[in-house]
């Protein structure tokens, strides 16, 4: 017999091999310019925290970038973190910055941290290298805090002569309306009050002793003045809508063992035991009058009982 012819073997299938994926980073100015785009959204939308954290992002590729310095200082400061703030002003100075450098930002810090002697005298007009309209502002505020109002007023007119934006024209108004409501109460309101006095009652005023103020220490304890007694008012009476042929106070109140069982009243046998019959009036009725009913040889029969014969 012939030989079987062979099959050819099949080509192998050759594997696959995967090559590594290389990431390709992107150079670091492409990168800052991305999170610059993401800080802007973030500004925009009033996501302030996470704007900070994209500020150390950018601060972390490009430390000495300095619309990413002043970004996060300004953050910060709206964000009511003066001492935050007033620590970041300090490490840049700390790397060889300039001294006149966040000058005013670090005298807002002081400002808002209720150190106002160290705010006036961190800045002043004539300080070369620093926001001269900020500083005035700075002053005018510093002004209403002491009470000086002529003093803020001067101040505001002058800024208000040379607004470059309407919001900040909007601003000083309302800030220079608040300076002549407490200036006028001084110079006019007051005074007026005072010489509408009796004449005895001016000389009391004058001849006393000016106040005497304790000194508030850090166990000073505030107490606050308790509020006067509330008056209350009585409640209106709710008018009750009465049944038909109902007269308050005239017609005698229903029975309150209406709802109960003949046999679990209190008065259930009282009359059977003084001759009088058993009690069969209807369930709920109020009528105290005796019933007829002729009684029969069981308590429990039902209907009228046997005649006798």
């Amino acid at each position: 017999m012939p030989a079987a012819k062979s099959k050819p073997l099949a080509p192998s299938k050759s594997t696959h091999v995967s090559k590594q994926k290389t990431k390709t980073t992107l150079p670091v100015a492409d990168q800052v310019k991305r999170l610059f785009k993401t800080l802007c959204a973030q500004i925009d939308g009033g996501h302030n925290s996470n704007a900070i954290a994209t500020c150390d992002k950018i601060l972390r590729l490009s430390p000495a970038d300095p619309d990413a310095l002043q970004t996060k200082l300004f953050l910060l400061l709206t964000t009511d973190q003066p001492t935050a703030a007033l620590g970041f002003i300090e490490t840049l100075r700390g790397e060889g910055a300039k001294e006149l450098r966040y000058t005013f930002e670090r005298a807002y810090a002081l400002y808002c941290l209720q150190q106002r002697d160290d705010a006036r005298a961190a800045v002043s007009p004539d300080t070369e290298g620093v926001d001269a309209r900020g500083v005035r502002h700075l002053e005018a505020q510093l002004n209403y805090r002491e009470g000086a109002y002529q003093a803020t007023l001067d101040v505001y007119n002058e800024l208000l002569d040379s607004a470059p934006t309407a919001e900040e024209h909007a601003d000083i108004l309302t800030n220079i309306q608040a300076a002549s409501i407490h200036l006028d109460f001084i110079n006019t309101t007051f005074l007026h009050s005072l010489d509408a006095l009796p004449p005895s009652v001016q000389s009391q005023l004058e001849d006393a002793p000016p106040p005497t103020v304790a000194a508030a220490g850090p166990q000073a304890h505030v107490v606050a003045a308790s509020p006067a007694p509330a008056t209350r008012t009585p409640a209106k009476q709710k008018n009750v809508r009465l049944p038909p042929g109902v007269v308050l106070g005239v017609t005698p109140p229903p029975d309150p063992e209406r709802w109960l069982k003949k046999s679990e009243r209190s008065n259930f046998g009282l009359k059977r035991r003084k001759g009088g019959g058993g009690g069969s009036a209807t369930q709920g009725s109020s009528v105290d009058a005796p019933v007829a009913v002729v009684e029969g040889k069981g308590g429990n029969t039902k209907g009228k009982g046997k005649k006798r014969k």
